[in-house]
């Protein structure tokens, strides 16, 4: 039984991608940003940065995409003062339940979401682009 063949009301996980963009800063205050932001949103699987953007990854459980969506528009401005989030806005976002994103994977054991060679994703921690 897939998640999309769960009963009405079961809970779905999804896999969600936050991309923010701005001014550029020196890109140790973002890093330093994001691995404060990894120490408060127990969630985050990973974070990418540069001197002008960010990229985070985290895992959600919701009914509906929609509700996933909204959370995730919201993340970077919730944890932007707590983890001295540089003042970026958000310029990208996708998210995707669990069986599509482990589709990505090939279905090849021993391989994890996230994998870098099939996501372009480091698996976990703060890394630069």
């Amino acid at each position: 039984m897939t998640e999309l063949d769960a009963a009405p009301g079961a809970r779905r996980m999804w896999h969600v991608v936050i991309t923010t963009a701005g001014p550029a800063l020196p890109v140790e205050e973002v890093r330093d940003a994001l691995e404060r932001l990894s120490d408060r949103h127990q969630f985050l699987l990973s974070a990418r940065y540069a001197a002008d953007r960010a990229e985070v990854r985290y895992w959600d459980e919701s009914d509906h995409v929609r509700d996933i969506a909204a959370r995730a528009f919201s993340v970077w401005n919730d944890y932007s003062e707590l983890a001295a989030l540089p003042p970026w806005e958000v310029v990208g976002l996708e998210v995707i339940e669990r069986d599509a994103f482990q589709a990505r994977l090939g279905g090849r054991p021993g391989r994890r979401a996230g994998d870098a060679d099939v996501t372009g994703l480091a698996a976990g921690g703060v890394h630069p682009f």
